[in-house]
């Protein structure tokens, strides 16, 4: 099973549709959500199905030590639902081709024009 790490700032539908779709799926499980607004909905998120969380501020998200931290998941994939800051660029580095970020708006379509 693949260990997911989500980043998250909002009220967490996302996040909640990700771990609903793995709990039936089984190929991934949300390991930790990482959250940077303590009084948004993630964290009660997290709680209810038990996964663990921290609460970030800029400057915490910019230490080595969150990068323990995410290390000792061993993430398959770090996935950005609706976080609304900037990714240290030592996170990135830290965990190359591993980070995605999803986007909760239609975009428009190119038409190759």
């Amino acid at each position: 099973m693949h260990p997911l790490i989500i980043f998250a700032s909002g009220a967490g539908r996302n996040t909640r549709a990700i771990i609903e779709h793995f709990k039936i799926n089984g190929q991934a499980k949300v390991a930790m959500i990482i959250c940077n607004v303590a009084g948004a909905g993630v964290p009660d998120i997290a709680r209810k199905y038990e996964i663990s969380y921290l609460i970030k501020d800029r400057k915490t998200l910019r230490e080595t030590l969150i990068i323990e931290q995410l290390k000792d998941f061993n993430p398959s994939l770090i996935v950005l639902t609706g976080f609304l800051w900037k990714i240290p660029q030592s996170i990135i580095e830290a965990f190359p081709d591993t980070i995605i970020n999803s986007h909760p708006a239609l975009l428009p379509a190119y038409g190759g024009r």
